[in-house]
């Protein structure tokens, strides 16, 4: 089968692209640009849409006169169309729609108390609105033939995204996120899987189904679905009955946690915990965390180890469902097809967490950054600006609020030498901030001195650019693959039941996570 179509339509995606980066670079857009505040991603923009633009031109031009002959050549190069299909939207998305949206809203001005604006109590940024923006296209205009085979190529960046973030952690993040992580994860895994188990003995669904459907919703999603199906010998309606209850119950969360997280107040540390926890798919817990927090990457991070942690659950519940799903059977007189369970567990583990380790492993050996380094940012205050009178002042006047003796002898300290002079005093001064103990005035003071004696790697500056880019082309054309046909496909006993854990699951976990986690990280 050859899968690629004699189309001009990413020959003229190029030219466009092409178009625009001279705009751009010539200046002429400048005054829209400066209406927009769009300025500082100038640079970005004509960076990204010529080296794009030479490829879709190039592409394009293959596309049309290049021989086209039945192979894996051909179906790769196809996908090169819908990429560059959904990274145009991505573009439109990010550089226009988005501050447009935020200049209307704040034009109406705010509508909660603390300068709340309508996008960000509702989360309305490039990530939601590319996420919908993608719905609209798939199921009102649908997506262009040519297209149509590079759309799946979404899936691929998400994955290369999150394997980029392990260069971002450092050991002492991952150790301390880990723990909390490990106890979070397990409860709520192992107690979604057993109650799925329970109500669907209850509800005399089929063992298969329920087996299926507690891997879905109370691990990993899709991943999971996938990868006990063959250990229950699941049917691929009943697969399907899965996904889809995934499905529909992840876009609600991936709108609606971000707004519950603004209302509530949460941190990143709380809700990157609450996200990672409570949505089902890989995918939807990254556009959530984006979704709440659009212009950095702090909720990723922790939403992301949260995620990991529950895909390294999968081997075990496929192993519980696999002895439960026997025993059950044989209960009541049915032949059981014996399943390599091991073999099962190795090729259906998803890669992308194997490609995390790996790339954190790199990261704690100092190839990007100092082995130390949070976030890419290690400690050096050689170069760091000492802080001022003023802020000296206002030190002073808040410094009787303190009551722990190590947090008192920190502030004296970073008043008599003006700047942080140690990890460990930088992380004391942090825990201030984080206790809340101080003034708004105050704490800008000491994340000041914190961002002074931080530096940024320069090759980890780089990945978060190519993050956030991996991330906005991803969950763009994750858009495109939720269909109203592929949500229908949840239907009866396995949306009720997947429906009613699920909520339990999310409602519970964040009454945990606002009782017990802290904005420690």
């Amino acid at each position: 089968m050859v899968y690629t179509r004699k189309s001009p339509a990413v020959l003229i995606i190029g030219l466009v692209l092409l178009a625009y980066w001279f705009a751009v670079n010539g200046g002429y857009l400048d005054e829209t640009l400066k209406y927009l505040n769009t300025t500082r991603a100038k640079p970005e923009m004509i960076q990204l849409s010529l080296i794009f633009g030479i490829v879709s031109v190039a592409a394009g031009l293959w596309y049309l006169f290049g021989p086209h002959e039945e192979g894996e050549l051909d179906y790769y190069a196809s996908t090169i169309a819908g990429g560059m299909f959904i990274l145009a939207l991505a573009m439109i998305v990010r550089w226009y729609l988005d501050p447009g949206v935020a200049k209307l809203s704040r034009e109406i001005g705010p509508v909660l108390p603390g300068k709340r604006f309508i996008h960000d109590m509702f989360g309305l940024n490039y990530i939601v609105l590319g996420i919908v923006a993608g719905m609209i296209i798939v199921n009102v205009l649908k997506i262009p033939d040519w297209a149509q085979n590079g759309v799946r190529l979404s899936r691929l960046g998400l994955k290369t995204g999150v394997i980029l973030l392990g260069t971002l952690y450092s050991l002492g993040e991952l150790v301390q996120l880990g723990k909390l992580s490990v106890v979070l994860i397990g409860f709520f895994v192992l107690g979604s899987v057993g109650l799925v188990l329970w109500i669907g003995a209850r509800r005399h669904i089929p063992n298969s189904m329920a087996g299926v459907l507690s891997a879905g919703i109370g691990v990993c999603g899709v991943s999971a679905a996938v990868a006990s199906a063959p250990v229950v010998q699941a049917k691929s309606e009943e697969i399907a009955y899965t996904i889809g209850t995934v499905l529909v119950f992840g876009v609600v969360c991936m709108f609606l946690f971000p707004v519950i997280g603004h209302l509530t107040g949460m941190g990143h540390v709380q809700f990157g915990a609450w996200a990672g926890t409570g949505i089902l798919n890989s995918a939807q817990v990254a556009g959530a965390a984006l979704a709440f927090q659009p212009d950095g990457i702090e909720t990723l991070k922790v939403a992301e180890i949260f995620n990991i942690t529950r895909v390294l659950f999968l081997p075990i519940i496929v192993l519980w469902l696999a002895v439960w799903y026997v025993r059950r059977e044989e209960s009541v007189g049915r032949t059981v097809q014996q399943v390599d369970t091991t073999r099962v567990i190795f090729e259906k583990f998803p890669l992308f967490v194997l490609g995390f380790i790996l790339m954190f492993a790199l990261s704690s050996t100092g190839i990007f950054a100092p082995a130390q380094h949070t976030s890419g940012r290690y400690f050096d205050n050689s170069k760091s600006k000492l802080l001022v009178e003023k802020d000296i002042n206002t030190l002073k006047a808040e410094s009787s609020k303190l009551k722990r003796d190590d947090q008192k002898q920190a502030l004296n300290r970073l008043l008599e030498s003006k700047k942080a002079m140690s990890i460990d005093h930088d992380t004391t001064l942090r825990g201030i901030v984080n206790s809340g103990v101080l003034s708004r005035d105050a704490n800008a003071v000491l994340t000041r001195a914190h961002n002074a004696a931080y530096q940024t790697s320069k090759k980890i500056a780089a990945f978060r650019d190519w993050l956030t880019w991996l991330f906005a082309f991803g969950l763009t054309g994750l858009g495109m693959q939720i269909t109203m046909a592929a949500m229908r496909q949840a239907g009866g006993q396995p949306l009720v039941i997947g429906g009613a854990v699920g909520t339990v699951k999310a409602v519970f976990s964040l009454i945990v996570v606002l009782m017990f986690v802290r904005e420690t990280i």
